[in-house]
Formats: structure tokens, C-alpha cells, sequence
């Protein structure tokens, strides 16, 4: 499977939420085989870059495409940076950064972020779908995005003050660019919003890079950030 882009899911082993979470059990497979296999399913060209022995021990025992890290990286972003650079992937290529807590990403959101980014004219692309009820609304760890009428995001948020549901999407934690954009963003410093909400793309925001918001409108599970979600995952692992 050849593809003009590559995917790299940055893997951190330090996660205040979830101990150890890359390699919590998901109903027989580690979380991060799960992504890694999902996205496998859409292209060859697919790579872990992980900070943690554990984890990269781990991997091994599935594939052979893992990329050990820095841990002084602030962000999947920076980190997903030195892998890119590691693995001398070629400037020409898209670059998907596929959250590491992301298991059940669509092979086919995937494709219409890859077409989406070809058709518009944007620094960065990411994704959303609608949000159906109001706990995931007022849930903290649900990130909103708020998007203008062409579908540019306008701002990325944790708590809001509605109970509106039509205003703001969540945000599905997977993003598109190439090697000239991810190298800007790692030559800037950790904005203030992005360090206070510990929220990557506000790095992105707070330094006016456009950022194209693909709309899905079939339910993408949540990621991985809490052990209700993990319950939730399994969960739906045994409804497959």
C-alpha cells in the first residue's frame, strides 16, 4: 500500500491520567497495538515513536516500525517531529499524527482528511464529529473545537459555558501536515493556552496557523484518557 502520507502515533508512557496507558489490556491487545494496527489497515507506511523502553519492548513483539524518542518532548507533536526526522521521511509526504490513544480511528476519515487537505488551502488539518449528548459536552476530557462557516477551527476548548450542542464539535485526535509546517511548530515555544489546557494544537492557534477541520458524521469512539473510557472501549471492542 503506497500512500502520500505517513502516519506516526506518538506513544508517551508518562500519562498522569493512566498509568502506563500505551500498554493497558483492551480485551487481549495493548492500546497502542490496537492503534497501530487500525492504521495499519490503510497503509504500510505506519510508525510508533515512543520516550519508553516498555513501550518499545512491547511493540517489538508486533512490528518492527517503532522510533524511541527524547522524553523531554512536550507535546505528540514534537515528538512525532524527531521520529519524522529519524526515519527521513520525504518532504513531499503528508504527515497523519494519529493520537496514541485512538484505537478506532476510520480507515475512511483518514482518507477524506488526506483529501480534504489536498483541496484546501491550510497550515494544519484535524477532525470532528458531532457531539450527541450533553455530558460529552460539559466533560472536560471531551475537547471541543469551534469552527467558522468554512470549516476552520476558531478555537479548541475544554470546559464551555452552554448546553447547546450545536455549537462546538468534538475534537477527534488525529492531525495532517507537512514536514515545512511541523518544523515551525516545533521552533515555537509552548503557547501559555497550550500549556494551561494541555492542549497541542492551541500552539497552532495561538501562532495563527490555520487549522482545516474535517467533519465526519459517523460516531468515532472517544479516545483513551480515563478507565471509564477504557470500559467504554472494551465494551465496544465485544460488540465488533
Amino acid at each position: 500500500m503506497e500512500n502520500n502520507f505517513s502516519i506516526l502515533i506518538p506513544a508517551r508512557i508518562g500519562s498522569t491520567r493512566l498509568l502506563n496507558k500505551p500498554l493497558i489490556d483492551l480485551y487481549g491487545k495493548s492500546l497502542i497495538q490496537r492503534v497501530y494496527e487500525q492504521a495499519r489497515t490503510i497503509s504500510n507506511d505506519v510508525y510508533i515513536a515512543t520516550d519508553s523502553d516498555l513501550v518499545l519492548n512491547h511493540a517489538t513483539s508486533f512490528t518492527d516500525n517503532v522510533v524511541i524518542t527524547s522524553d523531554k518532548h512536550i507535546s505528540g507533536t514534537d515528538r512525532v517531529y524527531e521520529a519524522v526526522k529519524k526515519l527521513g521521511i520525504p518532504k513531499n509526504k503528508l504527515i497523519i499524527n494519529l493520537q496514541g490513544d485512538e484505537p478506532f480511528m476510520p480507515c475512511e476519515l483518514i482518507q477524506q482528511i488526506v483529501s480534504d487537505y489536498e483541496s484546501n488551502d491550510c497550515d494544519v488539518i484535524t477532525a470532528s464529529h458531532n457531539i450527541s449528548s450533553i455530558e460529552d459536552l460539559l466533560n472536560q476530557n471531551c475537547v471541543k473545537v469551534e469552527t467558522n462557516k468554512n470549516s476552520f477551527a476558531t478555537d479548541f476548548l475544554r470546559e464551555v459555558n452552554t448546553k447547546d450542542l450545536n455549537l462546538y464539535s468534538r475534537h477527534i485526535g488525529i492531525y495532517g501536515y507537512n514536514l515545512e509546517t511541523l518544523e515551525s511548530f516545533i521552533n515555537l515555544s509552548p503557547s501559555p493556552n497550550e500549556i494551561k489546557l494541555k492542549l497541542e494544537q492551541l500552539r497552532f492557534m495561538d501562532n495563527k496557523f490555520s487549522i482545516y477541520v474535517t467533519s465526519y458524521d459517523k460516531e468515532v469512539p472517544s479516545g483513551i484518557d480515563t478507565k471509564e473510557d477504557v470500559e467504554k472501549a472494551i465494551k465496544f471492542i465485544k460488540m465488533k
